[in-house]
């Protein structure tokens, strides 16, 4: 091929990904509070930061492993103490959002991050709803909250933060659907928290966890057998098991995998490195994701755009996979996810 025609093809790729419709399934929003809006929020509710600038506390964020980085995301949600502040938070994520041409996006919020600073559950729910409804009457996306339990705290917490948040589940029932369990991984194992999970599966909720990014594969094992989840968050271990990949293609588990997130918290040394390709190679309904973009370098067509242009074995059929496999995951209605594919289709077919 031409040296000319190839850098065209290559461009194309790279705005079809950009362009296409898709749905982000692992994204914390906590993680996408930018370091402008944590300094401006700081100087309205009056609190006081260990970073003297903006600059400074961007030039903080560089992670040796995940919990290095959960010190400085737990620092930076210091500040969020009023519904506003939630509100306007998820807002700035669904503007970037709108613009990556996302059409449907699931949040993770850690409600304990905030409860044990004296922030009610259904200050930070509230927040979070009104964002989602504005989000879908200015922008077209819809979108669901998932309540994320700390798994560095007990089960015995996250009891306690189930029975605050009944309420608010209740009252949000459409938009509230399902809870995840995240922090750190590691000495963490799933089985610590199976109670709880039986509990919210008696609720009806959905279920999904961090499984397989820092932890084992055995951890992906617990997440599926004992607490039942239906999505495998992150999940990029599990190629260490044969056996566990053949359950997860035959089951059609999806992966919400993050590959800026991988590499910023060393879980490969670089994007060229990444087992994507691998993943969908063998048959598993991968998806890509931003995880917590404001900390780790960009929002979900940055990670789209990165990792092909790391990973050349990744085409144009992979990229209409991934996209088409990231509303298969979703836990939005039939009649959503066939209207999504059919767009997907017609842009590809434009493409």
């Amino acid at each position: 091929m031409p040296p000319e025609l190839e850098q065209s093809s290559h461009e194309r790729l790279l705005t079809l990904l950009c362009d296409m419709p898709k749905a982000e399934l692992h994204i914390h929003i906590e993680g996408s509070l930018e370091p402008e809006l944590i300094f401006a929020l700081a100087q309205r509710n009056g609190v006081s930061l260990a970073y003297p600038s903006v600059g400074a506390l961007r030039a903080a964020y560089a992670f040796s492993d995940l919990q290095s980085f959960l010190d400085i995301y737990y620092a930076g949600a210091s500040v969020l103490l009023h519904e506003a502040d939630f509100y306007e938070m998820a807002m700035a994520y669904f503007r970037r959002a709108a613009a990556d041409h996302v059409v449907h996006a699931e949040l993770f919020f850690d409600p304990q991050t905030h409860t044990e600073r004296g922030v009610p559950i259904e200050v930070v729910v509230n927040g979070l709803v009104r964002a989602c409804e504005a989000a879908e009457a200015e922008f077209g996306i819809t979108s669901l909250l998932i309540l994320c339990f700390l798994r560095h705290l007990s089960e015995e917490a996250a009891f306690d933060t189930l029975d605050q948040a009944l309420p608010s589940i209740e009252a949000h029932r459409d938009r509230l659907v399902g809870v995840g369990l995240d922090s750190s991984e590691r000495g963490h194992p799933p089985e610590k928290f199976a109670r709880v999970y039986a509990r919210c599966r008696e609720l009806g909720l959905r279920l999904v966890a961090h499984a397989g990014e820092e932890g084992p594969p055995a951890y992906i094992w617990s997440a599926l057998d004992v607490l039942k989840v239906e999505r495998i968050d992150h999940g990029v271990r599990c190629v260490e098991d044969p056996a566990l990949v053949a359950r997860l293609a035959a089951e059609r588990v999806p992966l919400t995998v993050c590959p800026l997130s991988n590499v910023k918290l060393r879980v490969f040394d670089t994007l060229a490195q990444h087992n994507l390709a691998r993943l969908l190679e063998l048959g598993l309904c991968a998806t890509v994701n931003s995880d917590d973009p404001a900390y780790f370098g960009g929002y979900i067509n940055q990670n789209f755009v990165a990792t092909f242009e790391a990973l050349p074995a990744l085409t144009a059929a992979h990229a209409y996979t991934l996209a088409r496999n990231s509303f298969e995951a979703s836990f939005a209605s039939t009649t959503q996810k066939t209207r999504w594919m059919h767009a997907l289709d017609a842009h590809f077919a434009q493409g």
